[in-house]
C-alpha cells in the first residue's frame, strides 16, 4: 500500500483504534493500517462511513509514522456528523492518498511561515511534523494560529512541545476576549501585521476557512510576500480524487490532482479563488 492504493476506486476498510476528542466540535480518528499507508504531508484521503457516505480529509499525523494514520475532523455535515458518533472498533473505509502534497523540498533552507485558523491546523499538523522531523534542513518555522475561543484551539496540548523545537516559534490568538484568557485577542491576521521574517528567503503556508484564506492572503501580500511565496490549502469541492468529476477545478487545475495545496501565483487570476 505504498503510495496510492492498487485499486483507487475501492476503499480499504479498517477498525478505528482510537477516537480523540480535541475540542467540543473536533475529533481525531486513529487507524493502524497494515500494511501502512504512506503519504506526503498535505495529501488527502477519501474516508468512508459505511452506509452514510464518503468525504475527503487530510491526514493530520506524521508521514514518517504511516503505521498510525490520524485524521482530524470538524463536525459540519452528514458524513462528519456520522463520524463523530463512531467509537473505537467501528469500521471506516479509506482510499488514497490523492493530490501532490506540500513541496517540502522547496522549503529546505527557508523560513516557513505557517498560518492556520480553527480546524485548519489539522492539515498543517502533518506538515509541521514533517518539518520538525527534518528541522535541521530549514532555517525556521514560525507558526501563527487562531481560533474562535480557547476551547476551539485544536492540539492545544501539543503547543508547548512544538515550541521546544529549535528554530520553531509559535504565536496563538483567539477572535474575541474570553474569561481567563491572557494571550493575544484578535483575528489571526492581526499576528501578520508585524512579521520578523526574512522575506527574501521564505515561504508561507495557509490553511483555514475560506474567508480566512482570503484575508490572510491579502495580509501576506501587504507584508510584501510575493504570490510565488504563498501556498494555500484549497480543500474545496473535491469528490472523486482523480480529476474525473471536474468539481474542484480552478482554471486548468484540479485541486484533487494538482493540489490541494496550491501556489497562489498559479491560481490568483482565476475567478473565485479567494471567495
Amino acid at each position: 500500500m505504498a503510495g496510492i492504493m492498487e485499486n483507487i476506486f475501492a476503499p480499504v476498510f479498517l477498525p478505528l483504534e482510537d477516537v480523540i476528542t480535541e475540542t467540543p466540535t473536533i475529533k481525531t480518528f486513529v487507524t493502524c493500517p497494515d500494511p501502512p499507508i504512506h503519504f506526503r504531508a498535505g495529501q488527502f484521503m477519501q474516508l468512508t462511513v459505511p452506509g452514510v457516505g464518503e468525504a475527503p480529509f487530510t491526514p493530520s499525523s506524521s508521514p514518517y509514522e504511516p503505521e498510525r494514520l490520524e485524521i482530524t475532523v470538524l463536525k459540519a455535515g452528514t458524513v462528519t456528523d456520522a463520524l463523530h458518533k463512531l467509537k473505537p472498533g467501528d469500521i471506516v473505509g479509506l482510499r488514497g492518498p490523492f493530490g501532490k502534497g506540500y513541496p517540502l523540498e522547496k522549503f529546505y533552507k527557508k523560513e516557513i511561515l505557517v498560518v492556520g485558523g480553527g480546524v485548519g491546523l489539522a492539515p498543517l499538523r502533518a506538515l509541521l511534523l514533517a518539518l520538525f522531523h527534518d528541522i535541521d534542513k530549514v532555517e525556521r518555522v514560525s507558526i501563527k494560529y487562531g481560533a474562535k475561543n480557547p476551547e476551539e484551539l485544536v492540539y492545544y496540548k501539543f503547543f508547548d512541545e512544538w515550541a521546544k523545537y529549535k528554530k520553531v516559534d509559535m504565536t496563538i490568538t483567539i477572535d474575541t476576549p474570553h474569561p481567563g484568557w491572557e494571550g493575544n485577542v484578535g483575528l489571526v491576521t492581526e499576528l501578520l501585521k508585524v512579521l520578523d521574517i526574512n522575506l527574501n528567503n521564505s515561504y508561507s503556508v495557509v490553511c483555514g476557512p475560506e474567508v480566512m484564506l482570503k484575508f490572510v492572503t491579502l495580509s501576506l501580500l501587504n507584508a510584501k510576500f510575493t504570490p510565488k511565496q504563498i501556498y494555500l490549502s484549497m480543500n474545496r469541492n473535491m469528490s472523486c480524487g482523480m480529476g474525473i468529476c471536474g468539481r474542484c477545478n480552478v482554471g486548468p487545475y484540479y485541486l484533487c490532482k494538482d493540489g490541494p495545496d496550491m501556489n497562489y501565483d498559479l491560481i490568483k487570476d482565476f475567478p473565485g479563488v479567494l471567495g
